[in-house]
């Protein structure tokens, strides 16, 4: 399976309306994985909690992270990114990075949409958090295109030992 190359990584993240599942660990050590809205900007995954969030509550405790980000469509781009978040602005400071939240809510928006949740819910205060893409580790991968080759689609770790895959 090909990895995507860093043209194709930036696309998928760039892609609007992609969704982006944001895995926590909990007190317990448990996983918690929840759907949220990214923003790609300045190197960076930028994702905003609401302060009543069970996400929220874990990153407080313990900032690692595991993002998902794919599509269901052909090819069938994943992106995974592990690192640590970083909080940027916390509870109570949500109009000195507002703009930023409009950025985001336009990527899975029209103007209006966009702006109309925003005056919807401007009472309810977010996190801002960040993970830095070149802190953290980036796996990516896709069906092959037009082009290349169909054979061994799968990392080869995936075949059995002695397999001789079409290609070889």
């Amino acid at each position: 399976m090909p990895k995507m190359t860093d043209e194709e990584q930036m696309g998928l993240l760039d892609e609007p309306g992609v969704l982006m599942r944001i895995a926590t660990v909990g007190p317990d050590g448990s996983p918690l994985v929840t759907p949220i809205w990214l923003l790609h900007e300045e190197g960076s995954i930028w994702f905003t909690p609401r302060e009543s969030s069970e996400w929220f509550r874990h990153l407080r405790r313990d900032p690692r992270v595991c993002l998902c980000i794919d599509e269901s469509l052909l090819p069938y781009r994943k992106l995974i990114v592990q690192g640590e978040a970083e909080l940027i602005y916390d509870i109570g400071n949500d109009d000195e990075w507002r703009d930023r939240y409009r950025r985001m809510a336009l990527r899975y928006g029209p103007p209006e949409m966009a702006d109309t949740y925003i005056e919807d819910t401007i009472d309810q205060p977010r996190g801002l958090y960040r993970l830095r893409l070149d802190q953290a580790r980036v796996r990516s991968w896709r069906m092959p295109i037009e082009g290349e080759s169909q054979d061994g689609i799968w990392h080869q770790r995936y075949y059995r030992r002695g397999t001789k895959l079409a290609s070889d």
